[in-house]
């Protein structure tokens, strides 16, 4: 399952990648100025080397979390500027624009996804955190809950079979208003 987000992380960064290079020709900063973009020719090279810069960081794994965040920066304002499907005048500019306006949309989504949990296990992030290589078998044994309770022990973080103290992290979120499940008696919570 570890490959499963190497692979999703090179599908998603690679559109970034590739159309990172269409930023710096005239063609696309005259189509920028034409949707009322200001300074286009300053934006878009600009927002050029942000999606070159966040693509990179998601596809290789390196600072994954700032390099999803650099395409949300990228992703909000080109959505709602070039692909304004609302003012499209003709029937097709409307259906294409709509269409490219959802594509980004579900690219921003990708992009949070990323930003939360990060690059997985076969990554830089990982051979940086754990301080072994991405294939060795410490790292197998990484999970997403240290990057989310940075803070618990070691050991408690994640064990070879990966499992967690549960108890240990709820305490450690402030998650103890939840009373643990007693047999036959459901969870309730202690509203004192």
């Amino acid at each position: 399952m570890r490959y499963v987000a190497l692979a999703g992380r090179q599908l998603f960064s690679i559109l970034f990648i590739i159309a990172s290079a269409g930023h710096f020709n005239q063609q696309a900063i005259e189509a920028a100025a034409n949707h009322g973009v200001p300074l286009a020719g300053l934006l878009v090279p600009l927002s050029g080397v942000i999606a070159l810069m966040g693509g990179l960081s998601i596809l290789f794994g390196f600072q994954t979390r700032l390099g999803a965040w650099l395409l949300v920066i990228f992703l909000v304002p080109v959505t709602l500027a070039m692909h304004d499907f609302w003012s499209a005048a003709d029937p097709m500019t409307l259906q294409i624009e709509k269409a490219m306006f959802m594509k980004n949309i579900t690219m921003l989504g990708g992009a949070l996804l990323i930003s939360y949990f990060g690059a997985g296990p076969l990554s830089v992030d990982a051979v940086v955190h754990t301080g072994t290589t991405a294939f060795s078998h410490e790292a197998r044994a990484v999970s997403p809950v240290p990057d989310l309770i940075p803070d618990l022990p070691q050991s408690s973080k994640a064990a070879n079979d990966r499992s967690v103290d549960h108890d240990h992290a709820r305490a450690h979120l402030g998650w103890t208003r939840i009373k643990p499940l007693r047999r036959g008696v459901p969870c309730s919570r202690n509203h004192s």
